[in-house]
């Protein structure tokens, strides 16, 4: 049965949009070359590995801050404003199927756990990452779930701070955010694998007036 969290402010919430953005214009950088990336989430023309350039140079200091043996995974950075808008309402109408009890405001607010309004999109600003651990060899590291996992299929384990993920899961979630926050990242609280910085929820989460990066078109 889908549940939402009252102690976790949704990307959904009023409070999200009300964050006024002010684009610094900063340009999107290829992370590939700079960070390991995956192919998973790759499109046709490569806007899955690209960044703001202020949040690409984050991460690159973030991989320093990792422990020997851990090493960054990018799977999907900026995403195209239709593409966002296609994944929103395919989950939120998934959900109404699944829970017709839900009323239409609930099923925007159930689906804002997993992927977000097109309207405060951070992937559609080149401002949020997901990604997750890596071996050397590439091997993945256990998080608990698989990055992308939604709650319905994972049972919760997608949460950051999920109680039914292993020890191990929970010492590399641990790892991760360690290398991450003290960069200026911030974590989306339903997704593990996702970050970002200069976003609305960014701004609402470190208490700061106006965000850096607004919705952006892949040239």
């Amino acid at each position: 049965m889908w549940q939402l969290t009252s102690d976790i402010v949704l990307i959904s919430d009023p409070r999200v949009a009300a964050i006024p953005v002010r684009d610094n214009g900063e340009e999107l950088a290829d992370v590939r070359g700079r960070l390991r990336v995956d192919e998973r989430m790759a499109d046709r023309v490569g806007a899955y590995a690209h960044l703001r350039s202020g949040l690409l140079a984050r991460l690159e200091r973030a991989e320093r801050r990792l422990p020997d043996g851990f090493h960054l995974l990018v799977v999907e950075g900026y995403r195209p404003i239709d593409t966002q808008r296609r994944i929103f309402e395919e989950y939120r109408d998934g959900l109404r199927a699944a829970f017709p009890e839900m009323s239409p405001d609930e099923a925007c607010i159930a689906a804002s756990r997993y992927v977000s309004p097109v309207e405060v999109a951070p992937h559609t600003a080149g401002a949020a990452v997901d990604l997750t651990l890596t071996a050397p060899d590439g091997t993945e590291y256990d998080m608990g779930t698989q990055v992308n996992d939604n709650p319905e299929e994972s049972d919760g384990a997608c949460y950051m701070d999920a109680t039914n993920i292993s020890a191990d899961a929970r010492a590399h979630r641990k790892i991760l955010a360690d290398a991450l926050e003290p960069v200026g990242l911030v974590n989306y609280p339903t997704e593990w694998w996702h970050w970002s910085f200069g976003d609305r929820y960014w701004a609402l989460a470190e208490g700061r007036p106006y965000a850096h990066y607004g919705p952006h078109r892949f040239a």
